[in-house]
């Protein structure tokens, strides 16, 4: 497929179709403002490692895929989802089998769409691949675009809009099917059997009755400031200045350690210490066979006490690159939630008990918002598999429990390391230096004289 119409299936609306365009299109205006689709393209991007500041000097930490990962990981580790009915608890099963990597995407581009592909199969659909129209008062997705394309000739562009809408009436569910011979237009409005793949396809059909969208939806819990929609925001969204600063920081880490590379300065004199016979018979002169990128030639000797080798070992400035690369990354915490070492070193974090303790609270804040928005589109998913299925009316019931191990409460958690001190399966210093911010050193140093155990 042409790369016009696949940057357009990733979301480069604006590119491909002008807003008027699509407005024209769908009949009425959408939920997808212009400075959303611009944010969606930069998120996009910076999750693929090709944010607007990466060159040949700035390469990307890919940090945007650590937060993500980060945040997915600890969501879905003792997540426990089922549905009563046997026969959709296995359809349910199978569609949720690759959940982690894309709510990984979804986190990055602030949403993504579970949805169903007749009875048994559903696919996830990114932020950068379907247009919201309309939400509801509690920012459920109610009415939403599909755009399928396809190139059926070298001139030939074929453009389908699945429109899904649910209202008060029920599910309406309506197809519109373009021809184009330019890549970068709609064209003119044809029958959907003109392409055989759509032939089967309705133009519209209407299911009265249905109460939930037939999809899930997913959105990050973060208010979006960029237009004031229900649109999803990126996780890693306010800290998108400071990974730039991280990405050009360890780029001058590179640097600093490939420009103080040791080397020797070698006068033109010493080169024609070692005659060689080349592959063409003549003779040539070279430098001792030591590291190849050891030696530089120059003309040190311009008087007769110049000596042949000047060597070149310059301070490394490293420890004030790492500090303040830590430092910004302690900042990337902040923003996006996360708890202090998970992104930074934390022989580098400088924070008391408490200040550890608010940010590991601040990060499972975050995490059990996820769950709840994600819970949600896991259960409108379950309805929409139980109404392509023929079974809303089963009586099914739907189970989704994030056990609390992984949120386990740091009093609880420091009451067994004071169990395990009293047991002597734990040391002192080690308490000390987890539980105060210390080294072992450290730790043992301040340990009060005659403390055996802790009450």
């Amino acid at each position: 497929m042409f790369e016009g119409i696949k940057n357009f299936v990733r979301g480069l609306i604006k590119r491909m179709f002008p807003v008027e365009t699509l407005q024209t299109v769908i009949g009425n205006k959408f939920a997808l403002s212009d400075v959303m689709i611009k944010k969606i393209e930069l998120w996009s991007a910076m999750n693929q490692g090709n944010a607007p500041w990466v060159d040949d000097y700035v390469k990307s930490l890919r940090l945007e895929q650590g937060i993500c990962r980060e945040f997915a990981n600890v969501c879905l580790n003792e997540m426990e989802t089922s549905v009563s009915n046997e026969k959709l608890n296995q359809i349910y099963q199978d569609a949720i089998k690759d959940l982690n990597e894309n709510l990984q995407s979804g986190l990055a581009l602030g949403s993504f769409i579970i949805k169903p592909l007749g009875q048994n199969n559903v696919e996830y659909v990114n932020a950068d691949r379907f247009i919201p129209v309309e939400f509801d008062s509690r920012g459920r997705l109610t009415n939403v675009i599909f755009i399928e394309a396809r190139q059926e000739k070298e001139d030939s562009y074929y453009f389908r809009f699945e429109q899904h809408k649910l209202d008060k009436t029920g599910l309406t569910i309506t197809n519109k099917a373009y021809h184009s011979t330019d890549r970068a237009t709609i064209g003119r409005q044809v029958p959907l059997n003109t392409v055989e793949y759509w032939a089967n396809l309705p133009e519209q059909i209407m299911y009265p009755g249905v109460v939930k969208p037939d999809f899930g939806y997913y959105r990050n819990p973060i208010k979006n400031d960029i237009d004031g929609s229900f649109c999803g925001v990126s996780i890693f969204d306010s800290a998108i200045e400071e990974i730039r600063r991280v990405d050009i920081q360890a780029a001058r880490l590179d640097w600093e350690f490939e420009s103080g590379e040791r080397a020797i300065h070698v006068d033109i004199a010493a080169l024609q210490a070692q005659p060689e016979i080349g592959s063409n018979g003549k003779t040539k002169f070279v430098l001792p066979k030591l590291n190849k990128r050891l030696y530089r030639g120059l003309n040190l000797s311009a008087g007769t006490n110049e000596e042949l080798y000047k060597e070149y070992s310059p301070e490394f400035r490293d420890q004030s690159i790492i500090n303040g690369l830590n430092a910004y990354l302690r900042r990337i915490e902040y923003n996006v939630s996360l708890a202090y070492g998970d992104l930074s070193d934390t022989t580098y974090v400088d924070k008391t008990a408490t200040e550890a303790k608010i940010a590991k609270k601040r990060k499972y804040n975050m995490v059990t918002a996820i769950q709840k928005n994600l819970k949600d589109c896991l259960e409108d998913l379950v309805y929409a598999l139980a109404f392509y299925n023929a079974m809303t009316k089963s009586g099914y019931e739907f189970v989704c429990n994030f056990k609390d191990s992984i949120l386990t409460d740091e009093e609880i958690e420091r009451q067994q390391d004071r169990q395990d001190v009293a047991m002597g399966v734990m040391r002192l210093e080690e308490y000390r230096a987890k539980w105060y911010g210390e080294t072992i050193e450290q730790a043992q140093a301040n340990l009060p004289q005659q403390a055996d155990v802790i009450e």
